[in-house]
């Protein structure tokens, strides 16, 4: 009968229905597969891959100790001691020589500054691997007067005073950067010379600072009674 369709017509029907459904199912496989290479923990090992590593200078080869050199001649005396290293040949012992900077806010013409100080002025960092040997290179170089310490045994450094002085930072590409928080220029119980304002002469001591308004409180002897007086940083000067 005509209405009535063949056996192989209905394979053929049936074979492309299956065919289309496994193709299907093989392009949502497909798909799945996809979306499976790239989990959420994957997105988090990359991202703790990059994170960058925190280094110590307390943990280098050996110890830091502080020398004292003559007061302004802190870089001619850390050139003089590179040169000695080189020539005598100590780079394995003497590994490091350091003048420790930290950054300043100053005010210079009533704007504020940011400027690189010397932390301790008249001493410099050295790390080194100290012994008899090393202890003559070093206090032999033109400028140094001596180590921080006993005179013939000089003290290393502890861990905690290395990292305030030199701080921690992020290591790439083989440099260590260093940074130092910035820090205003007057502590409390300071006293500081007013240049501007209807107490501009008077001297007093800081008993606050207010950083973030940058503002100090100084007490202002004003016809014998001392009086707190709120100056802005760009009023007062250091004595």
């Amino acid at each position: 009968m005509e209405n009535i369709a063949s056996s192989e017509e209905l394979k053929d029907d049936t074979s492309q229905v299956q065919g289309d459904s496994g193709q299907s199912e093989s392009s949502n496989s497909n798909l799945n597969s996809d979306e499976a290479v790239i989990t959420e923990d994957d997105l988090v090992y990359e991202k703790d891959e990059k994170a960058p590593k925190l280094v110590s200078p307390y943990d280098r080869p050996g110890k830091w100790y502080v020398v004292h050199t003559q007061s302004g001649y802190e870089n001619k005396v850390q050139g003089n001691l590179a040169q000695r290293i080189q020539s005598m040949n100590k780079e394995d012992s003497i590994h490091e020589v350091v003048i420790p900077l930290e950054n300043v806010v100053e005010f210079k013409q009533g704007k504020r500054v940011e400027v690189q100080k010397k932390m301790f002025p008249g001493y410099i960092l050295v790390r080194c691997r100290m012994n008899d040997e090393v202890w003559n290179v070093i206090r032999n170089t033109p400028g140094i007067t001596g180590f921080v310490g006993s005179a013939n045994k000089p003290s290393p450094l502890p861990r905690r005073e290395v990292e305030s002085f030199l701080g921690t930072a992020g290591e790439a590409d083989g440099q260590v950067v260093k940074r130092a928080k910035p820090r205003m220029g007057y502590e409390q119980g300071e006293t500081v010379r007013v240049k501007e304002g209807p107490f501009a002469d008077f001297s007093g001591e800081i008993i606050e600072i207010n950083e973030d308004q940058l503002k100090l409180k100084v007490l202002v002897n004003i016809f014998g009674r001392e009086t707190p007086v709120e100056l802005e940083f760009a009023q007062v000067a250091k004595l």
